[in-house]
């Protein structure tokens, strides 16, 4: 069953981290034509376009991508209830309806987290890594659009030491510590 449930939760990292992405880069108005857009819209586009058709137009408007966001948390909800299914073996008469009503929330809450944390980790360590060993990569300026809101805050505290650039390496280890205490 562990194996189930690690695929389960690999497959439902993979969707929810995509949703995740598209929604933050259609705020960032990075354009989808290219690399990761192209991969993200590929990936996440069989939910996110019924779901845009169901909002209301009001939603439409503005920075926020409330399709991308609402299929997040479609796909979270459905991970938390086949999780539940899966782990008490469709056996619930044992355990109380009201809590696995509750447990179903909580998980998809704590796999959005964890996605977004680990997609985090993810994009800066390619980005750090195409900045040292292939700077002129035309993906660097997307990753750059992408990681440049999140590094500013934490570049105005870390400076740049003998023209290397921590704030890459602080980010992610404050991103581990939010994993750990997810966990």
């Amino acid at each position: 069953m562990r194996i189930v449930l690690f695929l389960l939760d690999t497959l439902f990292f993979f969707l929810v981290a995509a949703g995740l992405l598209r929604a933050w880069m259609n705020h960032l108005r990075v354009p989808m034509w290219a690399q990761p857009g192209r991969f993200v819209m590929a990936v996440t586009d069989w939910l996110v376009a019924p779901v845009r058709r169901i909002l209301p137009r009001g939603m439409a408007q503005g920075r926020v991508d409330w399709g991308s966001l609402m299929a997040v948390v479609l796909m979270a909800l459905a991970y938390g209830g086949l999780w539940i299914m899966l782990a008490t073996g469709f056996n619930t008469v044992a355990v109380s309806p009201a809590a696995l009503v509750m447990a179903i929330p909580v998980l998809a809450f704590k796999l959005v987290l964890r996605s977004l944390l680990q997609g985090l980790m993810v994009l800066l360590l390619v980005y750090a890594v195409l900045s040292w060993v292939q700077p002129q990569s035309p993906i660097l300026a997307t990753l750059d659009r992408l990681c440049g809101p999140i590094l500013r805050p934490v570049r105005r505290v870390i400076p740049t030491i003998g023209g290397v650039d921590l704030s890459v390496l602080v980010l992610i280890i404050l991103l581990q510590v939010g994993l750990m205490l997810i966990a």
